[in-house]
């Protein structure tokens, strides 16, 4: 994965904190993705200023990297991890989300996910990452520093985050569906969850560029970004 960037280590007590603004133009584009495997690839979402959305399907992560340049994104946000565990344990991100309540995958350490077919989204996130980042600088937690970023983000966490509770998996498309339609986003053309997984991951991208979001976790082990409820409001 990317090298790691600068910042200290946090403890579980301070992972959670509210970002910066990277001061874009309120209709600044940006871009969620969701990551599966080498056969499923990754579904893209834009999203423009007003909600209008644009969608886009591809299996290499040179494809989708260039689609996202072709919008002009000011940030992308993407639904995978962005740096092994270093321990072999859930990384710090991963345990602040769950102590409140937002279940997730535990990371592993790149050898376990190498070896194992469970984890091959994960690997394929890696690969769009190493894409990513020769264009868009990996979010490390550097507060005031500028320039287009890219970041991790979970879908269930952008949901929590905005319904102010855990969803269930029962109403999980109807709830994800309803928050998007709340923040202004034209769900028409999200024909598949992939895309409606990948649009949650532009607002946790939206949040970033206006400064309402927070960050979980730390620069060794990777932040997972997701935005304020404040970020429902159209731009």
């Amino acid at each position: 994965m990317p090298a790691v960037g600068g910042g200290q280590r946090q403890t579980i007590d301070d992972v959670a904190r509210v970002g910066y603004s990277l001061a874009g133009a309120p209709a600044a584009t940006v871009a969620g993705i969701d990551v599966g495997g080498a056969r499923k690839g990754f579904h893209a979402v834009a999203l423009y200023g007003l909600g209008a959305v644009a969608c886009f399907h591809a299996r290499e992560a040179a494809a989708v990297v260039d689609w996202c340049r072709a919008q002009r994104a000011r940030v992308v946000a993407v639904d995978a991890p962005c740096r092994w565990s270093a321990t072999g344990k859930a990384r710090a991100a991963e345990r602040a989300l769950a102590a409140l309540g937002v279940r997730c995958f535990a990371t592993p350490v790149e050898a376990v996910a190498r070896s194992h077919p469970f984890y091959a989204w994960m690997c394929n996130g890696e690969r769009l990452y190493a894409a990513l980042t020769r264009h868009w600088r990996l979010f490390d937690g550097a507060v005031g520093a500028g320039g287009p970023l890219c970041c991790e983000t979970y879908p269930h966490a952008v949901a929590w985050a905005l319904a102010g509770t855990p969803e269930r998996v029962r109403d999980k498309r109807e709830l994800r569906q309803r928050l998007l339609d709340l923040a202004g986003v034209d769900t028409a053309g999200l024909v598949v969850q992939d895309y409606i997984d990948a649009a949650l991951c532009a607002l946790a991208a939206r949040g970033l560029v206006h400064g309402q979001f927070r960050a979980f976790g730390d620069a060794a082990e990777g932040y997972i970004v997701v935005p304020l409820a404040g970020v429902c409001a159209r731009p």
